[in-house]
């Protein structure tokens, strides 16, 4: 595991609202809290808060809660030992050795390093290919996209050559071939006796090959000793100008190739690297390490389907454009969009399929709650050939020029059903009411059914009805969070002490020393000492929650981890996240009072109805009166009646 002194010294460094805040809208909720809508679940009310002071987050909806490790490593999936690395690079911190606390978390921790590595080293390759003569073609095919040298550059486009060998050849002399297979850059023959005589033919060429990539000496690599008997392995992207893909943090993960060829052998136009360790098509937005501090400064994103229109769209100046390339728009990419923005402006081709995909992606981004826009470009112009033959200040009008998304879908629903008929309106309505039923607000669903029934002719009683059977219809899988235990004030205030014992409020104390409290005052001994004395919180609800914090003691770093329930760790993350009042001696007197108070009432209570049960021996009896007399006067004493009533607490 990562030394605990460099974790906790970059954990006092690391602003948890800031890092949270790359992957969460947060708005402020209070004194030190932040919320928004949890990452780990479908939500569209915010259940999600963070904790400035105490650096923890919890989600009333689905109960995820931990420090700023945790959620790294939870929202990016990745192992301890990288979610400290990567907060490290994020605040600029060396790293110390990293040791892992089993095979497995160290062996894939090596598997995405190297594959990180591997990318690296081919995007090197593939550029440097690209400045060489046999680039020469690939050089022209860019050029005749109107893309110039900065833009090459940008986006670290390359060319991968025709021979299968040069590749492999050069990343064999600093990766073991285990990681290459792993890289999703390479095919295998199965059998190396079947393997064909032009590939043959092409391993002896490739030996004459000059190595176009250096071994780092000065970083070690994973490389066998002996060589390995092993299927001949080839690339498989060959003769194609390499576009390479970053998530969002500017590491390749992937390739997306374009074949120069023309012949029917050449394969797809555009071929993709499959699914590896790193890479996964459904979770990564292509440019949005280029694009996201323009998508925030400029609250909005434009969406548009292929590299190539994000390459040209970005080009002309659009900076805040993303692509979902190689599949079709999902849940994942949108969750991962929301962090930079909820305002999209979809530019989708035109054509059928456009239409259709547009259609799936605006489905799915207003069921995510974003507002959404559509840019439609004249048939015929996809965004690329749009800028290059139209320009970009055409492009800039058009955009300014987009649609709503529902005014976009009820054009296409005229368009696909003549609204003169009665048969047309019902294919138009049964057309639409499935993008209305996506829609999350009643109000809003209200609105889009006067527009809709003004456009089309139809009475909007009759589709309001419509409406409604469809509502009555939607999926309600939202997760619903369980009712919260009802407790004092006196506890919360009692319960937000012991959890003052941990490091997490190290900050805090000393926030209250600087406002005047006694810098000797502890709140956790002295709540310890009452509760442990007295035992008041007994028979309590929070009974289980207080136990679990008084046998932590100071020496537990995280009160959350303590709560052995759904239920406690609920309260717990509610308790901390509304902590307004200052912890005092004298608001904790006031609290100890009160229970006190509590307790004493509820003994009379027990004590008034065993006086009620018949079958008392008298000596019980005498018993039962002077106990009942004892606390009436306890209640009575004007040191306790100072404490807080628990009714009003």
């Amino acid at each position: 595991m990562t030394s605990d002194n460099f974790k906790e010294t970059l954990k006092q460094q690391a602003d948890i609202v800031r890092i949270v805040g790359d992957y969460v809208k947060l708005r402020k909720a209070g004194a030190q809290n932040f919320s928004g809508l949890c990452p780990f679940h479908n939500e569209k009310t915010a259940s999600f808060s963070v904790h400035a002071t105490r650096q923890f987050y919890h989600c009333f909806g689905c109960g995820a809660s931990g420090d700023v490790f945790s959620f790294v490593q939870k929202v990016e999936n990745i192992t301890f030992p990288e979610a400290v690395r990567l907060i490290a690079q994020k605040l600029g911190v060396p790293m110390p050795k990293v040791a892992f606390s089993s095979p497995q978390e160290a062996r894939e921790a090596k598997v995405r390093m190297a594959l990180l590595d591997v990318h690296e080293r081919a995007t090197a390759f593939f550029q440097e290919c690209l400045r060489r003569p046999e680039g020469a073609n690939a050089r022209e095919y860019l050029k005749s996209r109107g893309l110039d040298a900065d833009t090459v550059a940008r986006f670290r486009m390359g060319y991968a050559p025709d021979s299968g060998f040069l590749l492999r050849d050069a990343l064999r002399r600093e990766f073991d071939e285990d990681f290459l297979r792993e890289s999703g850059l390479f095919s295998w023959k199965q059998d190396d006796s079947r393997q064909s005589s032009a590939v043959s033919r092409e391993e002896q060429h490739a030996q004459d090959d000059k190595p176009l990539i250096e071994a780092d000496a000065q970083e070690p690599r994973a490389k066998s000793q002996e060589p390995k008997a092993a299927p001949a392995m080839y690339s498989k992207f060959r003769n194609r100008v390499m576009f390479p893909i970053s998530n969002d943090q500017g590491k390749v993960i992937a390739f997306t190739g374009r074949t120069l060829a023309t012949d029917e052998k050449s394969g797809p136009k555009y071929l993709n690297s499959p699914e590896t360790g790193i890479y996964s098509k459904s979770r990564v937005l292509f440019n949005l390490d280029h694009a996201k501090e323009a998508i925030r400064k400029l609250e909005y994103a434009i969406l548009v389907e292929g590299q190539m229109d994000c390459i040209s769209v970005y080009a002309a100046g659009f900076h805040n454009v993303i692509a979902s390339s190689g599949t079709a728009f999902t849940e994942l990419q949108a969750k991962l969009l929301s962090r930079f923005s909820k305002n999209v402006v979809v530019n989708f081709d035109p054509d059928t399929a456009g239409a259709r995909a547009t259609e799936r992606t605006l489905g799915l981004l207003v069921e995510e709650e974003f507002n959404v826009k559509v840019l439609t470009l004249e048939t015929g112009f996809d965004p690329d050939l749009y800028i290059r033959r139209k320009g970009k200040d055409a492009y800039g009008e058009a955009l300014r020029h987009s649609q709503k998304y529902f005014d976009y879908l009820i054009e296409r629903a005229r368009a696909q059903f003549p609204v003169r008929s009665g048969e047309g309106k019902v294919k138009a309505v049964n057309y639409l009411l499935p993008h209305i039923q996506r829609v999350p607000s009643r109000i809003i669903r209200d609105e889009l059914a006067l527009e809709i029934s003004q456009k089309l002719g139809i009475d909007s009683t009759v589709l309001r009805q419509e409406l409604k059977h469809a509502a009555a219809d939607r999926s309600t899988t939202q997760l619903k969070a369980p009712a919260e235990v009802q407790i004092t004030g006196a506890e919360r205030i009692l319960i937000r002490a012991l959890a003052s014992a941990t490091q997490m409020s190290t900050e805090a104390s000393r926030q209250s020393a600087r406002d005047g409290a006694d810098e000797g005052f502890d709140p956790a001994r002295q709540a310890q000492y009452a509760l442990q004395s007295e035992r008041l919180h007994e028979g309590m609800p929070c009974q289980s929650l207080i136990e679990a914090l008084l046998e932590a003691g100071p020496s537990n770093p995280d009160p959350m981890e303590l709560a052995q329930t759904e239920g406690d760790r609920r309260l717990l993350a509610s308790i901390l996240m509304h902590e307004e009042e200052e912890l005092t001696p004298e608001t904790l007197e006031g609290a100890v009072r009160a229970l006190r108070r509590i307790r004493y009432r509820r003994r009379l209570e027990e004590v008034q109805r065993e006086l009620q049960r018949s079958g008392r021996q008298l000596d019980e009896l005498q018993s039962l009166l002077q106990e009942k007399m004892r606390l009436k006067r306890a209640l009575m004493d004007p040191s306790l009646a100072e404490g807080a009533d628990p009714a009003t607490i």
